[in-house]
């Protein structure tokens, strides 16, 4: 029997998510110096995402060319309305789509807003090339009235009203409609222009406050009405880069600029804003990153979750990369993620099941959070741990078991690498630990009688005998893109100290 005397423990929680900017002996043992398609939880650890699946297995119909991408992707009223080209569809999750505006020229990206106007439910949405357009769910109208803007980008809700921004004519303008109203631009009325001093790139009510986004700089809309309506600057140094990625999240609202992905943070205090970096730790993820156009974002509410994409047609989607931010108390913590290629978005909530919609270039209208690869791609995850020296970094420390604390939710199909020495070429390899849940918790469908514990622990700890020595040592994990979601929870090391260096 091995002598366990003098075995040292080293136990850390997988919390605190990708760091990216700090010295291996700064970084906390928690915390991942990669950390690829698994999302940090707010219930704690490291899970591997979820995936996505269509939302209708039928392709949204081009309007002139099948290379043509999804320009929205909303959900109204239990179905999706998707842009391709000129057209706008309705469908659900099963049959084929049903045509319901089409005409337009031109279109980009569109922005859309939901509101209800006197007892009915409406969808407002705009492209940037062509007349913005309501839906009730059963007739578009295009509003054109008198004094309508005539190819707005931006269209949003506040204070009873539609707002419109990202006219060709005016980039600067902001166009509102009167009162209570979604179709009437009468000044006389109550509609009425106002005019900031750099292009508008984004537009967002909250709390009591419209926060107008511009390239160069950020306002907020103060008010009730045209009579006491007062634009108010918040900064002249800072602006929105792309304004996709604005997105309400977690009590604030997050959005991309030159230094990366910043907060506006409300306070009780009126006439206090905050403004703040919260990329730091992955920061070198936007350092040279110049075309933003493509790029896009969703929030998953449920998760506290935000996710931004960055998109580019000319890239495959197997390639494509993001980041996941997710908020954690009074910190952000952030992961990469690679497989997702959106060129429009939604969430909602809707009777407490969150809804969060992806469109891609490719034609199909895609949900996420649902099965457990990618639309039949495989989701590869991958964990590296920082550097371990337990305490010591001239010391040799020679390891003898990794005890593995984690969450299965399904089958989970894993190595698990051993890595000394900070990966230099001499330094020891040993090949891969297995790892499964198949002999720790029985999966209905999965498992094998006999083999599988049913009733076992839901959160099983595995401890895997391992060889090798080193001054530093790092942990690894892979998924092989076959397991069902699962959480890494933590890990204790037991070693023994060795010679000094």
């Amino acid at each position: 029997m091995a002598d366990a005397s003098g075995v040292n423990p080293f136990i850390f929680a997988c919390e605190g998510g990708l760091v990216l900017d700090q010295t291996p002996f700064a970084q906390q043992p928690g915390t991942a110096t990669e950390l690829e398609n698994f999302e940090p939880s707010i219930t704690g650890g490291y899970r591997r995402i979820s995936g996505y699946q269509k939302w209708n297995s039928n392709i949204v119909p081009q309007d002139a060319s099948s290379s043509e991408p999804i320009l929205m992707s909303a959900y109204f009223k239990g179905n999706v309305l998707a842009a391709r080209g000129g057209k706008v569809h309705k469908g659900g999750t099963t049959g084929s789509w049903t045509q319901i505006d089409s005409g337009r020229t031109s279109a980009g990206r569109y922005t859309f807003f939901r509101y209800n106007l006197a007892g009915t439910d409406f969808i407002v949405w705009a492209d940037g090339s062509n007349p913005a357009s309501k839906y009730d769910n059963t007739t578009v109208t295009d509003l054109t009235g008198t004094g309508a803007p005539a190819d707005p980008s931006i269209v949003t809700g506040f204070k009873d009203a539609l707002f419109f921004a990202g006219m060709s004519s005016n980039p600067q303008e902001l166009v509102f409609t009167a009162p209570f109203t979604d179709d009437d631009f009468s000044v006389a009325n109550g509609a009425g222009t106002i005019g900031v001093d750099s292009p508008i790139t984004g537009l967002v009510p909250f709390r009591d406050f419209l926060y107008i986004f511009c390239e160069e700089r950020i306002f907020r809309l103060a008010g009730n009405t045209i009579a006491d309506f007062t634009v108010q600057p918040i900064t002249r140094e800072i602006g929105c880069s792309n304004g996709f990625t604005i997105q309400e999240f977690a009590g604030d609202v997050v959005f991309l600029s030159k230094d990366g992905l910043r907060t506006i943070a409300g306070t009780e205090k009126i006439g206090d804003v905050e403004l703040g970096t919260i990329s730091k730790p992955v920061q070198e993820r936007f350092s040279g990153v110049s075309d933003v156009d493509e790029f896009n974002s969703v929030v998953i509410p449920d998760k506290t979750q935000y996710r931004i994409f960055f998109s580019n047609a000319s890239i495959p989607r197997a390639t494509t990369k993001g980041l996941i931010c997710v908020r954690k108390i009074n910190n952000y913590e952030f992961a990469d993620l690679r497989g997702i290629r959106a060129n429009s978005t939604d969430s909602i909530v809707v009777s407490g099941d969150s809804i969060v919609l992806h469109g891609d270039f490719d034609g199909f209208v895609y949900r996420q959070e649902k099965g457990n690869n990618f639309d039949g791609s495989d989701v590869t995850g991958r964990y590296r741990s920082p550097d371990f020296i337990m305490g010591d970094a001239g010391i040799r420390k020679r390891f003898q078991r990794v005890t593995i604390n984690y969450a299965p939710e399904g089958l989970v199909n894993a190595d698990l690498f051993l890595r000394y020495d900070y990966e230099t070429g001499n330094a020891p390899r040993p090949a891969a630990y297995p790892f499964n849940s198949t002999s720790v918790v029985a999966v209905y469908g999965s498992s094998l009688y006999g083999t599988a514990t049913y009733g076992g622990n839901i959160n099983p700890i595995i401890r895997q005998p391992v060889e090798g020595s080193g001054f530093a040592m790092a942990l690894r994990v892979n998924d092989r893109g076959t397991s069902i979601p699962y959480s890494l929870k933590g890990f204790q090391l037991e070693f023994q100290a060795d010679a000094r260096r």
